[in-house]
Parts: C-alpha cells; structure tokens; sequence
C-alpha cells in the first residue's frame, strides 16, 4: 500500500503551496441537504458491499441484519454537502488549472477532457453514523461489517443525489456532467482531499480532515465532477 502511495504522488505533482485546511474565499459556494428520511436505502447496494454479486441475494439471515442496520442508520443520517463550480484551464502534459491551483494527473485529465470548468464537492452523512459503527463493533463482527456496509451505502446514494442535481441544474443550461471523479483512485492520491478543504467551507458541514488524510466524519466523500458544454 505503501508504495501506491509513493508511485502516485511521483505521478501527481502539486505545483504550489498549500497551507492545509485553509478556506480560501471564493463566491458564491452552495450548499445541498436531504432529510434523513429522503436518502434513498438500497438494501441490495448494501449487500453489495459485503461482497455480495449483483445479481447474488444474502441469505434470510444477512438480509435481517441489513434490513435492520439500515432501518437503525437512516434515522440517524445528517445528509449535508457543499459545492463550488470553477473555471478549469487545460495545459500541456496533463496540467490543470483552476483556482490558483495547477496540478499533474493524466487519469484526472482523461476524466475532466473537453470540460471548461469544475466542481468540487464535500459531502457527508454526519457524526451520528460513525458514533453507530463504533457502539456495534463490540457485538461482533457480523454486525459490524453490516453496518459499515450500510454507511457506505447511505453516503454513496446521497452524492448521487447531489451529482443529479448538480447534473439537471447543469443540463438546464445547455451543458453536461463527466461521472465524479474522487482523490485514492487512479493517480490522484488521498493528499489532494487538502484542495477541498482550502477552496470549500467544509467546516460548515462539520467535516474535517486530519493529519492522516482521513475525514471525520469518517462516511463522506470528496470529488471532482467535470463539466462540458454540448
């Protein structure tokens, strides 16, 4: 693991420097929010983050527990989100421009080809969600992995929802979304979750992110989503 870590930040170059957790100000930022009860619960994506395949159903037994976690989670949800849209400037060698920020990323780039801005998102589901794995962990480890799997879900089919309404406000315009693209995958290492929290409010949304590049809380998420006029 630790040298995918090492051959991505060789392959991704930040070109500046960055003071960590800084926002800085850029008008207008937006937020987004769902009532708990408005996230939508797909017990079957659930399943399939305990390794179940799509078209592979849990036994009666696992499909309880699931159905209990995510009746037990979703009372808990605090679904919130901040965006802000900006001008992306292409540049030679896979470089990418956009708000005082250049950055090297050739999977990045193939993602963000032929849009003229971007959007950068934080999302999260909320505290209580993290605070519900941990009390189940001591129950075993069943349990465990049911609900952590229930949380990926939950945060997963709310940025849906945020990526569709970001998607329709765009498409209203006369322009269209590239699929979201998040820091960890490809050559875009954890290190740049640090461009979110100085171009976004995230503390609005109580998310924050620690010294070990993980947020907290801990089920949320960060992307790019690119966008491209038709």
């Amino acid at each position: 693991m630790k040298n995918i870590i090492a051959e991505n930040r060789v392959r991704f170059q930040l070109l500046f420097f960055l003071p960590p957790f800084r926002y800085t100000c850029h008008m207008p930022v937006s937020f987004f929010r769902m009532s708990a009860s408005g996230v939508p619960c797909d017990e079957a994506e659930a399943a399939r983050y305990l390794g179940y395949a799509k078209n592979t159903s849990p036994d009666s037994a696992v499909s309880d527990l699931i159905h209990k976690a995510c009746a037990k989670m979703q009372e808990r949800l605090a679904p919130q989100a901040v965006f802000d849209v900006f001008p992306l400037v292409h540049g030679a060698d896979n470089l990418l421009s956009f708000a005082g920020t250049e950055l090297h990323s050739v999977d990045l780039s193939r993602n963000l080809l032929k849009c003229a801005r971007v959007v950068l998102f934080a999302a999260t589901i909320g505290p209580q969600v993290d605070a519900l794995i941990r009390r189940t962990q001591p129950g075993g480890k069943a349990e465990a992995a049911v609900m952590q799997a229930a949380g990926a879900m939950f945060i997963e089919s709310f940025v849906d929802a945020l990526n569709d309404k970001i998607k329709a406000d765009e498409e209203s315009a006369g322009y269209k979304t590239h699929p979201r693209y998040s820091p960890g995958y490809g050559d875009v290492p954890l290190s740049v979750q640090q461009l979110f929290f100085s171009h976004l409010p995230c503390s609005r949304i109580g998310l924050t992110l620690m010294d070990t590049l993980v947020m907290a809380p801990e089920k949320s998420v960060t992307a790019f989503i690119g966008i491209e006029q038709y």
